[in-house]
């Protein structure tokens, strides 16, 4: 076995560089029988802990490293393209303080290249040069290049230069043969230079993949990278087959002239002695103010103010578990922890930036509750300290915060200013290439047709891999067996599966470090001034890094949002922390499901589980928040049956029911399971923790070892032996369904609090969440409809009434001018504050003369006409926009005049003033309003004054129909039926010559994807007509990306609702009673009918003469929630009666 070690290692952590997967190039060098291997990624560290880990499993001794690319010049130059000459070479960490200089040479050479790929220069090598082996390795590198053109005097300067940065023994030239005729000549010039300048060999193979075979897979990856098809000439590409992992005989027999060079690779192994540790605590300290003494006393002097802050008379059991969390804390060194998050949250409700009541385990903390880090009382609901830190298994704390999305970056920023930049970082997280991103990626770098590529990207299921997919999908199975390019893509794209692809920020992560982070994790440009570390969470946190998750939560926002519309509108301050947990008309809300737009609690899944259990309190909503789960989901039923009377509560014995009252006899949360160990077998909490953890792994030996343990316990307690192992056979059952408590009563107390403000200010939260859904159309509509449903109206955009934002006036929503596509909200804003300092706009020239055309050109006035929004002004939306290019020119014309002072003498006079400039109007029909319909939707996104299926809404809301929302929510081959209007029809021809359509319909909310097979088209066609209106009933496919309705029928949709009225005495039936027939409310009740004109019947009902009369046709309404609400406010409830 020949003695040599591949110094030279592009792992798939050089993103698309490299596609050596580590536990594949690790086991290759196993097998090979080296005894070490490098890993010297390009430019990052990203791969190194991974790598550390699988080599020193595999027996094999790791080598760290990287690849930088050496300019001469400043980093900062912003020279573009190739002008710049880059020069590769290979760095390696001999000792551990060689390891920490590469960690900042790194850091330094990302954070401070300003143009193109990292690069370092002499400057920095200089730097970080101490503990540091170095490779020029290479034909690309800078002294091989001199001596291939013979420039041996220059090289040699070159390398007198690094061998002063490193030291002589440090500087090696490296060999490598690929079987390319430039690299033999190169090698035979490099034997006598290297004599001649008294500086080492070795050998490398600058190693991209791991086998022969992978070659074309790593130019797939080169393709991907530089968005080319392997088809392209014009690309860069590796010359041949030979950049894999060769064995020591292989290397062996390409440089049978350099034995010493392949020995100095041993060499150089032996050298390197870095050994990384994992499983210590590397904590921040907290800058203590100058008359504390310790964080310990600090600590606890915060935490008993705030406990008599929090409790006006704090109880002995409050004071007794105060001590002992305290006692607990400082124990395991946790205290500078504890003042770290309570000082950015004490910035954070400074500065009045809505944080979360807490997450996970940690609200289970009295010391983080009277700190305010969380906001739920854990004595009043019953939360385990030891289920959050537990002295008996020790553990760094992990207290996760949600802020409100718009301002978490403030947070952030205070804690990187208080700490220092170089102390703070956000974390990394790598995107890989998931199935279907990877048939995309593949496809495009083969040059496949597009149409292939979508078929099969798009019968890939969500989360599932290539393999999956082909075993579980018959269409997709059948096309890999019966195409071959089909088959070819499919094979390479499994090749890259689950390979990085690019390098993004960690949604929540923050690490804060006691010394700078570099001398622990190297790092890279974050976002707004932030670093970034180049190690993911995982990696962090086995060096010791305190890791620390801000989270923003755009409920929050909603929730702030609500009470600002609140307060201005109603001139009410609603103090969340202060709102009843028992208010009627939430739990009313909550029993009928109505929850669309509350957190946690808008799914259909949900929706159902609520009318099921008709929650009254909020251990019913904590209840529900665990319980709806895969697998705890089936107890849902007979969770509501005990707790609606229906199912009687049982125990296996009286001791249980303090523990499991509240829960109905069921064990939910993990805090239970807990309980019952510390009461039954005299557990220490501390104690039940740890069990808990064992049983819900469900290893059979565990398990046993964890059975005698427990059944001892509870005969020492005094229990019967049978009943001790029926106990624990329970607890068993129940520990895959137990959920942790703590983190469902701090999110139980969010979606209360909007459950609340929609079931009592439902203006105000449905204005919020419709400002918090601008740029998402599906949920605009929804929402709209949501609205619509419960009376109030929302009113189309109009310049001189609607704001930036949705807006709340007069119990109608104002639509965003912001939500209009095409108009930017910059362009907007200024409008807006326009409007506001200077008045109405009065015309469109008057609009041209007083904004800024250069942010509101004629694009964004185009996108104001048509949408609606200028409606108010003169002119309909066709003339006005026949003179659009006459009013900016004469509008601009005006800003110049005023500009050089010529219209006024008074500066701001003329805001708002008539402004002598008149447009004619051409005579030009005005747009329909079917076309004034579709620029709606088409600028909007959705429908606002009207839909076309609007008349129809009689029929459509019969229970047989789903929205689009509820058909997301649907099981794969559910039934179902959908109305929608043709959109579009793809009409395509199989492979027996038959005809199918793939079509799209318009529904209310979103589209609807409508598959079409031969047989059904065959009788339906007829109705697949753009604009048509049609009844859809089939099945959900929901095998790819979006849900589907796979037809089996199409009925005509006017058709059908002209046959059903003509059979049905359905409608909307009043009841007039002898007063309202007396009081003259009737012709409120008329004003009303015809105000909502529509298709559904309506009977008047007159209690005194009992006699039914239908209306003349002009009464027939359309139902709706507003409509409904204003019929009741004349009539009076219970009056008021729709008959489907």
């Amino acid at each position: 076995m020949e003695q040599f070690v591949h110094l030279q290692m592009h792992s798939e952590y050089s993103l698309l560089e490299g596609a050596c997967r580590i536990h594949e190039v690790v086991s290759q060098a196993s097998q090979f029988g080296m005894e070490a291997l490098a890993i010297t990624d390009h430019a990052t560290m990203y791969g190194v802990i991974p790598f550390y880990k699988t080599c020193k499993k595999a027996g094999i001794k790791p080598i760290l490293g990287v690849t930088v690319d050496v300019v001469d010049g400043d980093l900062a130059d912003r020279i573009k393209g190739n002008e710049q000459a880059r020069f590769p070479l290979v760095l390696l960490a001999e000792t551990k303080e060689g390891y920490r200089n590469l960690m900042a040479l790194v850091s330094d050479s990302q954070q401070q290249t300003v143009w193109g790929k990292p690069k370092v220069n002499i400057g920095l090598l200089k730097r970080y040069a101490t503990g540091v082996i170095v490779i020029s390795a290479g034909q690309e590198a800078e002294v091989q290049q001199h001596v291939m053109q013979r420039n041996f005097v220059q090289a040699g300067q070159l390398v007198a230069q690094y061998q002063q940065i490193f030291g002589k023994d440090n500087y090696y030239l490296g060999l490598q043969d690929q079987g390319l005729e430039e690299q033999r000549i190169l090698n035979q010039r490099l034997l006598p230079f290297s004599e001649e300048y008294a500086v080492p060999l070795i050998v490398t193979n600058n190693v991209r993949y791991v086998s022969k075979q992978d070659a074309s897979i790593h130019d797939v990856l080169l393709c991907i990278e530089s968005g080319k098809a392997v088809t392209d000439q014009d690309r860069s590409r590796f010359p041949n087959d030979q950049f894999y992992l060769k064995s020591g005989e292989e290397m062996a027999r390409l440089f049978p002239y350099a034995v010493k060079a392949m020995q100095n690779t041993m060499r150089i192994a032996e050298r390197c002695q870095v050994e990384l540790t994992f499983g210590n605590y590397i904590l921040p300290e907290f800058p203590l103010p100058s008359h504390e003494q310790s964080a310990s006393a600090y600590l606890r002097n915060l935490a008993i103010s705030g406990l008599n802050e929090r409790y006006e008379a704090p109880s002995d059991e409050a004071k007794q578990r105060l001590e002992y969390e305290l006692t607990v804390i400082e124990q395991m060194g946790f205290c500078d922890y504890f003042l770290i998050v309570w000082d950015f949250m004490r910035f954070a409700h400074q500065q009045k930036i809505v944080t979360g009541p807490g997450r996970g385990s940690a609200a289970g903390s009295l010391v983080a509750y009277v700190l305010f880090i969380t906001d739920i009382d854990p004595l009043k609901y019953k939360l385990l300290f030891e289920r959050f830190l537990n002295p008996e298994r020790i553990s760094m704390p992990d207290i996760d915060i949600d802020f409100e999305v718009e301002r978490r970056s403030e947070v952030i920023q205070y804690v990187t200013d208080k700490y220092g930049k170089e102390r703070v970082a956000q974390i990394i997280t790598f995107g890989t290439m998931a199935a279907r991103a990877a048939i995309r990626d593949v496809g495009r770098a083969l040059n496949y047709p597009g149409h292939l590529i979508d078929q099969i990207a798009k019968r890939i299921p969500n989360r599932a891999s290539l393999q999956e997919a082909i075993r579980s999908i018959t269409e997709l199975k059948q096309l890999y067996e019966q195409d071959e390019q089909a088959q070819y893509l499919i094979d390479t794209a499994r090749r890259v599966e689950g390979l990085p692809r690019h390098a993004s920020t960690h949604a929540a992560g923050i690490v804060i470090s006691k010394e700078p982070l570099t001398h622990y994790v190297p790092l890279q440009k974050g976002n707004e001034g932030v670093s970034l570390t180049q190690f993911s969470m995982e990696h962090l946190e086995e060096i010791g890094l305190l890791k620390m998750d801000f989270l923003g939560l755009r409920n929050l926002t909603i929730l702030d949002q609500t009470l600002r519309f609140i307060h201005e509108h109603q001139q009410l301050e609603i103090d969340l922390k202060r709102i009843p947990d028992d208010d009627r008309n939430t739990f009313e809300m909550l029993s009928k499901g109505d929850t669309t737009g509350v957190f946690q609690l808008e799914s259909a899944g949900m929706r159902n589980a609520l009318k099921e259990v008709k929650p009254t309190s909020m251990e019913d909503i904590i209840a529900i928040l665990a319980l709806y789960r895969p697998g705890p989901m089936e107890i849902i039923p007979d969770y509501a049956a005990a707790k609606n009377g229906k199912k009687r509560v049982a125990y296996l014995h009286p001791d249980l029911e303090p523990i499991l009252a509240d829960t109905y006899g069921f064990i939910i949360y993990q805090e239970q399971i807990m309980q019952i160990a510390s009461k039954m077998a005299g557990y220490t909490l501390g104690e039940a923790d740890i069990l808990r953890r064992a049983i819900s792994k469900k290893k059979r030996e565990t398990l046993e070892e964890q059975r005698q343990a427990f059944v001892n316990g509870c005969v020492v307690q005094g229990y019967d032996h049978r009943l001790a192992d029926e106990l624990y056979n329970l607890i068993v059952r129940f520990a895959d369904y137990g959920f942790n408590r703590s983190h469902s009563a701090a999110y139980s107390q969010i979606a209360y609090q909007m459950a609340y403000l929609k079931a009592n200010y439902p203006g105000e939260f449905m204005t919020a969440l419709l400002s918090m859904s601008i740029g998402n159309a599906p949920k605009i509509a929804e929402y709209i409809e949501e609205a619509r449903k419960m009376g109030i109206e929302t009113q189309p955009p109009a310049l001189n009434q609607s704001e930036v934002v949705f807006a709340i006036k007069q119990n109608a929503i104002l639509f965003a001018l912001s939500a209009i596509k095409n108009v930017g909200f910059q362009a907007i804003r200024m409008i807006v504050e326009e409007r506001h300092e200077g008045g109405p706009f009065k015309d469109l020239i008057d609009f041209c003369s007083r904004v800024d055309l250069r942010m509101c050109n004629r694009r964004v006035i185009e996108a104001l006409i048509q949408s609606g929004a200028m409606d108010e002004l003169p002119g309909h939306r066709a003339e006005k926009l026949s003179v659009l290019d006459e009013a900016i020119e004469k509008g601009a014309a005006m800003k110049e005049d005023l500009t050089a002072g010529q219209t006024s003498l008074f500066d701001g006079e003329n805001k708002g003033a008539d402004s002598g400039q008149t447009l004619k109007f051409p005579q030009v029909p005005p747009f329909t309003p079917k076309e004034c319909l579709n620029m709606e939707r088409e600028l909007l996104g959705v429908y606002v004054t009207g839909h076309p299926l609007d008349e129809f809404s009689s029929l459509l809301q019969r229970k047989e129909f789903l929205s689009e929302a509820e058909l997301a929510n649907c099981q794969d081959q559910s039934p179902v039926m959908m109305a929608g209007m043709v959109d579009e029809v793809k009409v395509i021809t199989t492979r027996k010559g038959e005809t199918m359509a793939f079509v799209s319909l318009e529904g209310r909310f979103a589209q609807i994807e409508l598959v079409v097979f031969p047989s059904v088209y065959a009788r339906f066609s007829s109705f697949l007509k753009r604009e048509n209106l049609v009844i859809a009933q089939g099945r959900v496919d929901k095998k790819e990306e979006k849900a589907k309705v796979i037809a089996a029928k199409i009925w005509d949709l006017v058709s059908v609702s002209k046959e059903r009225r003509k059979k049905s005495t359905n409608g909307l039936f009043i009841k007039v009673t002898e007063t309202i027939e007396h009081s003259g409310k009737l012709v409120g009740l008329q004003q009303q009918l015809l105000k909502h004109q529509g298709t559904t019947p309506v009977y008047l009902y007159y209690e005194t003469k009992k006699v039914t009369r239908k209306l003349q046709d002009r009464y027939h309404v359309q139902l709706n929630g507003k409509l409904l609400v204003e019929l009741e406010t004349i009539v009076g409830k219970g009056s008021i009666i729709v008959r489907e």
